[in-house]
């Protein structure tokens, strides 16, 4: 699959209402899309009803009976319209799994581009906007090695690290994503304007703002979320203790997301926030991609001779229903297992116990598993 599915006229215009309501946000937009069922329902609920929804309340409820900004939303549309701009609510098949399984993910993404928000390996590459020679070539020399794994590459278009993410993930043929801070209507910093047309064509642009939206202070950690949530994995490459790197690292690490560093001299300032970062295990140390690729089992492995399935294999109703959905993908989260099985969670945690001991699932980095 490689666009979202087309929203109806008036579905559209109710979704991107909801992002719009003050005090609101992406977990309550989430809860009521759950709830309800669609953003154009959610405004036809009667006002009563809102409020007893879980997080609502009254505010909440009022505000949103109240919205009368349909106007800026018949805008937004007339921009999307125009560019061919994406727009993947977070219930779409295309929206990013990997980031959806996060408690506040966006419920609406904007996108231009070319990529698959899905592949099957995605990887976030971060680092500080003041970079040396060391993290410029860490950089290449990483891509270059993982070139021939077919990794998406996530970045924030920032200058430093991010453009020579993006700029060298494209020299070595691999797709790569912008997160943006800001509107589509614009590119922030500016003199990356030329870096995003190519993009365009060899990955894309994501974002959650909409137009008119300018790069704000506050944006920017709101950026760093969803460039944490869609990887499998975020690599440090060289970043000081302060900065929106730490920020991305900390919250690839509350998704339960891998995270990796590559280490420094111990006096630069450069490295100091992958040392710390290593130091307080908060990453991984690494050196080349070849760590990377053994830590996330992404080179393929002959079955290990000493892991031995039992030729009459008893299982339970729950092993066996987790075994199935194990079997439709190469591999899978914990959470994605306990949405999809309707049990409790002592009760998935036992079985899957039990499947890795007889050897019939395999447990993989960032709390994944697969079926062997």
């Amino acid at each position: 699959m490689t666009a979202a599915q087309p929203i109806p006229d008036e579905e559209l215009i109710h979704l991107i209402a909801l992002t719009m309501i003050p005090s609101v946000g992406d977990v309550n937009a989430r809860e009521l899309l759950t709830q309800i069922g669609s953003a154009k329902s959610i405004f036809q609920t009667r006002l009563s009803s809102l409020e007893k929804i879980s997080g609502i309340g009254k505010l909440r409820a009022r505000r949103i009976k109240g919205f009368n900004s349909f106007q800026r939303v018949e805008q937004e549309i007339k921009f999307i319209r125009k560019f061919g701009i994406q727009v993947i609510p977070i219930t779409d098949e295309y929206f990013p799994k990997k980031l959806s399984h996060c408690y506040d993910a966006p419920v609406l993404l904007y996108y231009r581009g070319n990529a698959n928000l899905n592949a099957s390996r995605v990887i976030s590459i971060i680092g500080t906007r003041s970079h040396t020679e060391y993290g410029k070539d860490t950089v290449r020399c990483l891509l270059e090695q993982l070139s021939q794994y077919d990794v998406l590459v996530v970045s924030g278009l920032a200058y430093g690290i991010d453009a020579i993410a993006h700029k060298n993930a494209m020299k070595c043929g691999l797709k790569t994503i912008g997160v943006l801070a800001h509107g589509l209507d614009r590119i922030y910093p500016p003199a990356h304007r030329s870096l995003a047309k190519e993009m365009i064509e060899n990955g894309g642009l994501l974002t959650e703002f909409m137009t008119g939206d300018e790069p704000d202070k506050q944006n920017f950690p709101k950026r760093n979320r969803i460039v944490a949530g869609m990887a499998d994995a975020t690599i440090v490459v060289e970043t000081g203790v302060k900065g929106g790197s730490m920020i991305t690292a900390e919250l690839a690490n509350g998704y339960n997301k891998d995270v990796f560093a590559f280490p420094g001299r111990i006096r630069d300032a450069k490295s100091e926030g992958c040392n710390f970062l290593i130091k307080k295990n908060k990453a991984a140390l690494i050196t080349e991609a070849k760590d990377l690729i053994e830590c996330m089992n992404w080179e393929e492995k002959k079955s290990d001779p000493k892991i031995q399935r039992s030729l009459f294999v008893n299982l339970s109703e729950q092993e066996e229903k987790i075994l199935q959905i194990l079997s439709d993908k190469e591999s899978v989260q914990i959470e994605e297992i306990y949405a999809a099985c309707n049990m409790k969670g002592s009760e998935v945690a036992s079985a899957v116990l039990n499947l890795e001991l007889q050897g019939l699932i395999q447990v993989m980095p960032g709390k994944r598993y697969r079926k062997i």
